[in-house]
């Protein structure tokens, strides 16, 4: 029998997508969770993350910034997090290699990397985004390794694959390739909202905070409204990554149909990406003055006096960006949609059902002033509160922790228990057979390669030679 280890100080070890200097969601949130873990030194937390070959950090990292070895992108990543949390790291930084694939621009994992962490270290293992860890996982299965492995859902993949040609097959197949390889390798899931699909063994919780740079620019705002100083003195802005689906096409179909209604109305973009350049061309068309600018970190100053932040988005699963201007005291328009439940609990959040409630929103929000953010609120946002609501979801709160028990005999297994293990684990061997081979479109591959391909690779990893075609 395996059981959660009773040792004073549980491994904690965090798989993550992504890393710094790649300013997106599965590389900062995951490297905020591992710091506020270790602050309190009850536990020991590893975070793991990918180790891209020179040629992969070209493609991946901004402003041509390299890194040599490990050791110098791990310097680069504790200082990042000490300028921004003002305390020093007590967690350790490992990495597995990956390689970066051009045709979802996302890191895959390469070999198994459940053996960056000793076996003795294998307490609790924290997946972010564990349908990406597991699509080709092909190594020891992370329920066998670890005592607990917890999921955390960061991507609404089925949005965005619902825009690619032929989105509806895809979305189909994608949605049951990630509940079959999250049963099979997590035992809890956490959901940080309903935009994202429901999967076994699943609750939902928001367990993201915010940098607390922007907690301290809301408070000097909260302090200039209280000395009747004047916070804001620009208007409506929204910044993102530049894709059409990151919010520019919902944002640029409302300005568009309602250019008479919002007359006056000046907005600022802010953002790069692959679609830069159509984005900017579409909006120099609108008759509304809408000025598109490069992207910069969102906690620069030239940030700090916008009143109203518009995000129209409905492919986030919790948007970072929304977070960090209700820290920063700004109010803002966001669409009545699951992502953004989170966030209602906010007197500056300001949502909409339709394109009319768009306008009266954007109207309202420019004509008032922001409501200072309560002590409670600006908590609610923190890492801290994060961090406790994700040990009240993961079940770590408890002392001593709930135990998981393990058992390879199935003496005392009820009927209906032991036919649902081995049905799990036949899964988890199909799987494994199945990703002896990488490719980079899973969903398509299981609607388009058919039986042949699939042999094949079932006869690679086996070793076998496959009979000449057609034998």
């Amino acid at each position: 029998v395996r059981s959660l280890s009773c040792k004073s100080i549980a491994h904690v070890s965090i798989f993550t997508t992504a890393s710094l200097p790649w300013m997106t969601g599965t590389a900062v949130n995951p490297l905020f969770r591992a710091v506020y873990l270790a602050k309190d030194e009850e536990r020991k937390v590893t975070l793991v993350i990918p180790w891209l070959s020179l040629k992969d950090q070209e493609c991946v990292y901004p402003d041509k910034m390299r890194f040599n070895s490990p050791s110098d992108q791990q310097k680069y990543i504790y200082q990042w997090l000490e300028d921004r949390t003002g305390f020093p790291s007590r967690f350790d930084i490992r990495f597995y290699p990956g390689k970066f694939s051009k045709y979802k621009r996302s890191i895959l994992a390469v070999g198994d990397i459940t053996e960056v962490i000793p076996d003795d270290e294998a307490d609790i293992a924290v997946l972010e985004e564990p349908e990406h860890l597991t699509w080709y996982h092909h190594g020891k299965r992370w329920k066998t390794k670890f005592h607990l492995v917890v999921g955390v859902v960061h991507t609404n993949y089925l949005e965005y694959v619902r825009r690619e040609k032929n989105g509806q097959v895809q979305a189909f197949l994608l949605k049951y390739i990630n509940s079959w390889v999250i049963s099979i390798y997590c035992h809890k899931v956490i959901r940080l909202s309903a935009a994202t699909q429901d999967l076994p063994r699943s609750i939902i919780c928001n367990i993201h905070g915010v940098n607390p740079k922007f907690l301290e620019i809301g408070k000097k705002k909260n302090e200039q409204q209280q000395n009747g100083n004047p916070a804001f003195s620009k208007g409506a802005y929204y910044i993102g990554k530049m894709l059409w689906s990151k919010g520019y096409k919902e944002l640029f179909e409302l300005l568009r149909d309602h250019q008479k209604d919002l007359g006056g109305l000046e907005v600022d973009l802010y953002g790069s990406g692959e679609d830069s350049a159509e984005v900017q061309e579409a909006f120099k068309k609108l008759e509304l003055i809408v000025r598109v600018h490069p992207g910069r970190d969102h906690a620069d100053s030239l940030f700090h006096d916008y009143k109203v932040f518009l995000n129209p988005s409905t492919t986030d699963v919790v948007c970072t960006t929304t977070a960090e201007a209700l820290a920063m005291g700004k109010i803002v328009v966001c669409a009545n949609h699951p992502s953004n439940d989170f966030f209602k609990q906010f007197p500056n959040c300001r949502t909409y059902e339709d394109d009319e409630g768009f306008v009266e929103a954007t109207k309202k929000a420019l004509s008032e002033e922001p409501t200072p953010l309560t002590d409670s609120h600006r908590h609610e946002l923190s890492w801290e509160a994060a961090t406790e609501r994700f040990l009240r979801a993961a079940e770590l709160d408890q002392t001593p922790p709930k135990r998981l028990t393990k058992s390879s005999s199935k003496l005392f297994m009820s009927t209906s228990m032991d036919l649902r293990r081995n049905i799990e684990d036949a899964s988890a061997l199909v799987h494994f057979v199945g990703t002896g081979f990488t490719d980079e479109r899973p969903y398509q591959n299981a609607a388009a390669s058919g039986w042949t391909s699939s042999f094949t690779s079932i006869c690679r990893c086996l070793k076998l030679k496959p009979c000449e075609e057609g034998t």
